[in-house]
């Protein structure tokens, strides 16, 4: 075979076997095809996509170039969930241990900030000592312990998507539906996960803008995984305005605790409850989605997922202690005040600009080795249909530095819209496909 027919072959809209997938990803991975050609074969797929089968073929092949996490011997089921990415997402870190709570083990691979969105692991490596850098004895011992464990991917866990992801960024086709998908799926069936739920978020937040978007990217996981042997469910959300009150990194640990006593925002336990019954129903843990979020209000309530929660941070290296201990107070000096500019209601925060503001300010990262700070980010006072007066508070923005603060003034200014009339709020879970 030779890389430049199967870039002709794709480029002309033709279908690729498994055997031409394989030998571009294998050589890719092992050297002998260069970042050129591999480049123009992404552009080929960008523009003329790939059939269930061929993205089906490209997962497993992904998952095939390196280890897998080894979960034989423990009990299960196995169930994870994945966000297409967002801002002040931190679902992740209240969901996996109200699963736990509830008897599903939950193996979370995660990653970190990129862009506009945040990521799991820097918000839970901005409590003191928590160490996401699991080694697969670890990650076994830790689940098997509390139910879950959270880890990032290391260098032999499906290094060809390591590869492709990064090149991907650098040739603008990550939002490619078949790329995506196939670098999500390898990730988690790698993790040693039997069934998935998949948060696909819509709106200016989100990767996906429209809704048509965002349930082509889900058919695609449903479908793809389906035919990879697992049960999958795809639920797509809003990601209009900021989920919950707070976005950064420290900011969103304090936030999931709250979730996690009981007093969560209202939007970010709609979306939690929902994404985590599914999880139950998928594990074969409750029948219904309705009696699933029933078992997830009781975990909440009867403070075991809090315990489970404060168990992982132990475990994973971190100090209980000092996290309670800067709860309301990890925060920078570098203060920005957001005030009403007139009476009447807040028309819209757009999280896009919210989270393009935040690389600003060090919450996120444009490039994989900037850093992020843990005492950074926003606190908002009120959302999208409330009342508010002139002079009211709007939101407070921490930044690392006060040039960090003005750099990011105007897209947090421009990223309320001001109204004379309560808009009409959208529903929060929009739609949900499902392969169970």
């Amino acid at each position: 075979m030779r890389a430049t027919d199967i870039i002709m072959k794709k480029r002309d809209g033709g279908e690729l076997s498994r055997e031409e997938i394989a030998f571009l990803i294998d050589g890719y991975v092992k050297g002998s095809i260069p970042e050129y050609q591999v480049s123009s074969w992404l552009m080929a797929v960008f523009f003329r996509g790939m059939n269930f089968r061929e993205t089906a073929d490209l997962t497993e092949l992904m998952l095939r170039s390196g280890k897998t996490m080894n979960l034989s011997g423990l009990a299960g089921p196995f169930v994870d969930k994945h966000s297409t990415g967002g801002v002040g997402d931190k679902v992740s870190l209240v969901l996996a241990p109200v699963a736990a709570a509830c008897g599903i083990r939950v193996p979370m691979m995660s990653g970190r900030a990129l862009g506009h969105t945040g990521g799991t692991l820097d918000k839970l490596e901005s409590i003191p000592g928590y160490k996401t850098g699991l080694s697969e004895a670890q990650f076994r011992d830790f689940i098997s312990k509390d139910g879950f464990a959270m880890t990032g991917q290391t260098s032999e866990i499906v290094p060809a998507d390591k590869k492709l992801y990064a090149l991907r960024d650098v040739t603008a086709t990550v939002e490619s539906v078949p790329l995506i998908t196939a670098s999500i799926l390898s990730k988690k069936v790698a993790e040693g996960a039997e069934a998935l739920v998949f948060d696909v978020k819509s709106g200016p937040g989100a990767f996906m803008k429209t809704v048509e978007d965002a349930e082509r990217l889900a058919n695609s996981l449903v479908k793809t995984g389906e035919a990879l042997g697992k049960r999958i469910v795809g639920v797509i959300t809003d990601m209009s305005e900021p989920l919950g009150f707070k976005v950064g990194n420290f900011l969103e640990v304090e936030e999931s605790i709250d979730c996690l006593r009981g007093s969560g925002p209202a939007d970010l336990m709609e979306v939690t409850y929902r994404l985590t019954a599914w999880m139950l129903v998928a594990g074969g843990k409750a029948k219904t989605v309705e009696e699933g979020i029933d078992a997830c209000r009781k975990a909440i309530a009867s403070g075991r997922a809090l315990q489970l929660f404060e168990a992982n941070v132990a475990r994973q290296g971190g100090d209980v202690k000092a996290m309670y201990g800067l709860y309301g107070k990890h925060r920078s000096a570098h203060v920005l005040e957001v005030r009403v500019p007139r009476p009447g209601f807040i028309g819209a925060v757009d999280a896009y600009k919210i989270g393009c503001a935040g690389v600003y300010l060090g919450v996120g990262r444009n490039r994989t080795e900037d850093p992020v700070w843990p005492d950074v980010g926003f606190v908002f006072e009120r959302k999208a249909g409330d009342r508010v007066e002139k002079g009211d508070l709007a939101c407070t923005v921490y930044g690392k530095d006060d040039a960090s603060v003005e750099a990011a003034r105007p897209l947090i200014e421009a990223a309320f819209a001001w109204s004379d009339a309560p808009s009409a709020k959208s529903p929060i879970v929009i739609k949900e496909i499902t392969a169970l």
